[in-house]
């Protein structure tokens, strides 16, 4: 199904304001990360106890934590949400050690049987992570995401060249900057479903990169006579309708998982919302020019500007 036909936009044309686009992002990404609200990382990563407890009527967060300063649990975070059956709250608890960690669900629900207000609550679950498996849940998702990117660039290389293989890495990296510098931005945690998302829209951006990865190397046998540019805009232009047909369906999915899914999956359908967006955006605007930006550096340094398909290309 052909959504565009004989589309003849010059995407490279306005490269200025796709890096102005991708720089605003990434800075106030960076930004809210390193100076306001850090990397908000959920109880997965940085360890604690997450109690949820259900109430027939709407609790009062500031008499819940009045119980929880009687008990003696100090710094507790309360959140209210509305479940699926009445009224929901979810008592989450830093540690600082493992063993802290053992007691945690029995002193939240002590607190809440002495001191709150309304006796009728019940804890419907509880979930702990002590600090020690916190840290190493942290490096493993750490060395997945580093890995993937790693093998990727691998099999571009090996397909490819390796400069096909650093821009979609880089397009990658760009896409899962901008989408955690969000999550930074709106003080959303990031869990272990979140990393699951963030590593899912690593290989759909991947292979939205590859299509036109693939047309770019199909023209160059046949535009021999056109610049890098040009065969650049026409790749993106042919590949438009193929681009904007999978994205939109697939956002339209997401969407809805975001809208609908519940608080449980929140973070997750969150994560594939942003990086559907950014990740379709990267394949065209980041990825693809990033071939040309290249082969103009190398034409001002005084190197060969082979173009980045002449190893595979018979010319």
């Amino acid at each position: 199904m052909e959504l565009f036909q004989n589309t003849n936009i010059d995407w490279l044309g306005k490269k200025w304001y796709f890096l102005g686009f991708s720089l605003i992002f990434s800075i106030a990404g960076v930004f809210s990360m390193l100076f306001w609200h850090g990397v908000p990382k959920g109880i997965d990563f940085k360890g604690g106890t997450q109690v949820r407890v259900s109430f027939p009527s709407a609790p009062n967060e500031d008499h819940m934590r009045r119980a929880m300063d009687a008990a003696g649990i100090h710094d507790a975070s309360i959140q209210r949400l509305n479940g699926d059956n009445g009224y929901e709250a979810v008592v989450t608890l830093p540690q600082t050690t493992d063993q802290a960690a053992i007691g945690a669900r029995t002193a939240v629900e002590q607190a809440l049987q002495n001191d709150y207000h309304d006796s009728t609550f019940k804890v419907q679950d509880a979930y702990t992570v002590g600090p020690t498996a916190g840290a190493q849940l942290t490096r493993q998702a750490g060395w997945a995401i580093l890995w993937s990117l790693i093998g990727m660039l691998v099999y571009l290389w090996f397909r490819f060249e390796f400069i096909y293989g650093a821009a979609a890495v880089i397009a990658v990296f760009h896409d899962t900057l901008i989408t955690i510098g969000f999550f930074s931005l709106l003080n959303t945690e990031i869990t272990l479903t979140v990393v699951a998302a963030i590593l899912t829209l690593v290989g759909y951006s991947m292979n939205d990169t590859i299509v036109v990865f693939d047309r770019i190397r199909e023209n160059l046998q046949t535009m021999r006579r056109s610049t890098l540019s040009e065969v650049v805009n026409k790749s993106i232009n042919q590949t438009l309708s193929r681009t904007i047909l999978t994205s939109g369906l697939t956002f339209l999915t997401v969407l809805s998982l975001f809208l609908f899914g519940g608080e449980v999956l929140h973070g997750f359908s969150l994560a594939l919302v942003i990086g559907i967006l950014i990740g379709t955006y990267s394949s065209i605007a980041v990825a693809a020019p990033m071939l040309v930006a290249w082969t103009d550096w190398r034409a001002s340094e005084g190197k060969r500007t082979a173009l980045p398909a002449a190893k595979r290309v018979a010319v």
